[in-house]
């Protein structure tokens, strides 16, 4: 079965002989909780393309999971660890700082969305920067109560699984849990959480009433240390909230005295167009929670906040040994450059603007999209069984993904059903690249949709 294109090159059934016999150890080697998506396994990658052990080449529009918006394998990112590895490993900065981690914090200071003072602090995961953040939250307000969302996800450690909504796969069987979170509800355009038929101004407004009455029903807003929020939510299928929803959230916690944490784990490094999401709402958060696209693939992550809620834990209240490691803050470093010397911004828009437009062209094509939507180069469809009744299409979701998959494109699906398909490719992918992979996805609705 050998297959090429421009880009995709397949030599062999999905997956290879190697890819099997490396997969058929995974069972031995690896408990199931730690089940593997793509049945291949990779020998090498660089910007969108990824290849496996048995040569097959793949258009990767997963980033890793949102990881890699400055691409696999970045050139400077690659000279910078390098460089860093020639050096030195590892101190603990607590123990002996170094440079490159002052840096890094000192230029995403500079960015942090409605102006400093900022200061930031280090960690090793997205699900760590959230248990921070809250701990910091805590410590400044001296309150306990943290507000969730619907839909939300915030990681997998206890607090961060405490905070993310998603019952399966992520927290059953996991309890007890954190306590003190309360949960309210999302705006989600597509789907209101109350009537569907509301206009979108009564759904809007039906949700901003409910997370007020949380504050009468579930909790005195005393008691309430912070509300959490992504911008953008991600695992919860990419819902954009509308635009007024960060400006009405920040002056409902400016009433109350509560501060503000926005989890730009997924959103933040260019994905929406904006470096951080929350730029698109003209609003200063208090914390603000980030990792993935931050090291292309090295494990960083941060809380950056308003230096006097900062201030809130005392020495060492924060921490850890491998946070801020050396070899991840080349990396960011090497990140930031390349965001201002590629101008990623300017392309992670234009990827927008192209999937919104030839996704839409689907969408007329195929009932089963029911919604294309997106900020930026976040972009995803949510697959429905009917138009009018938006009942989930999850089993043709699969099949298009595995279709998709078996063709050369990796991709990913979301939300809570299992039937959004989401877009997480690098922001410097090549647009025929990415036509490429959409003939495919186009193809996969014309052979599977007829099933």
């Amino acid at each position: 079965m050998a297959t090429a294109t421009k880009y995709i090159e397949l030599k062999t059934e999905i997956p290879g002989p190697r890819s099997q016999s490396v997969l058929a150890r995974i069972d031995k080697a690896t408990p199931r909780a730690t089940s593997v998506y793509a049945p291949l396994v990779i020998d090498k990658a660089h910007g969108s393309l990824l290849t496996d052990i048995d040569g097959n080449t793949f258009i990767d529009l997963t980033g890793g999971v949102g990881v890699l918006n400055v691409g696999h394998t970045h050139d400077k990112v690659r000279q910078a660890l390098h460089e860093q590895v020639d050096r030195f490993l590892h101190t603990d900065f607590t123990v002996v700082p170094y440079e490159s981690y002052v840096r890094l914090a000192e230029r995403l200071n500079a960015k942090f969305p409605g102006g400093g003072p900022a200061t930031t602090v280090f960690f090793n995961s997205g699900a760590e920067a959230v248990e921070n953040a809250i701990k910091i939250a805590r410590a400044y307000t001296k309150r306990k109560g943290i507000i969730a969302f619907e839909r939300a996800f915030h990681g997998r450690t206890l607090m961060a699984m405490t905070l993310t909504s998603k019952v399966h796969p992520y927290k059953a069987g996991m309890g007890p849990f954190a306590p003190e979170v309360y949960r309210v509800p999302f705006p989600y355009p597509y789907r209101c959480p109350y009537a569907q038929g509301s206009s979108q101004h009564e759904c809007d407004e039906t949700c901003y009433q409910a997370i007020e009455q949380a504050l009468m029903l579930q909790v005195a807003p005393e008691d309430v240390a912070a509300v959490i929020v992504e911008p953008v939510q991600g695992e919860g299928g990419f819902v954009v909230p509308p635009k007024s929803f960060l400006p009405w959230l920040r002056a409902f916690t400016e009433r109350h005295g509560i501060l503000l944490i926005v989890d730009e784990v997924q959103t933040g490094f260019g994905r929406t167009g904006k470096f951080f999401a929350t730029e698109y709402a003209n609003i200063r958060p208090d914390l603000l929670t980030m990792a993935k696209s931050i090291a292309d693939g090295v494990p960083l992550s941060g809380v950056m906040g308003r230096a006097e809620v900062m201030d809130g834990p005392g020495d060492s209240q924060i921490g850890g040994t491998y946070v801020g490691n050396p070899l991840a803050t080349a990396a960011g470093n090497a990140v930031l450059d390349i965001f201002e010397e590629e101008d990623l911004l300017s392309q992670a828009e234009k990827q927008g603007e192209y999937l919104m437009t030839r996704l839409g062209a689907m969408q007329k094509k195929y009932p089963v999209i029911g919604d294309v939507r997106g900020l930026g180069a976040m972009v995803a469809i949510e697959l429905v069984k009917d138009p009018q009744t938006k009942e989930p299409y999850s089993d043709l979701t699969a099949r298009i993904l595995n279709y998709a998959l078996h063709h050369g494109v990796i991709m990913l699906k979301a939300g809570i059903y299992g039937n959004v398909i989401r877009f997480l490719a690098p922001l410097n992918t090549p647009l025929d690249m990415l036509d490429e992979a959409l003939n495919i996805l186009e193809k996969a609705f014309e052979e599977e949709g007829q099933h």
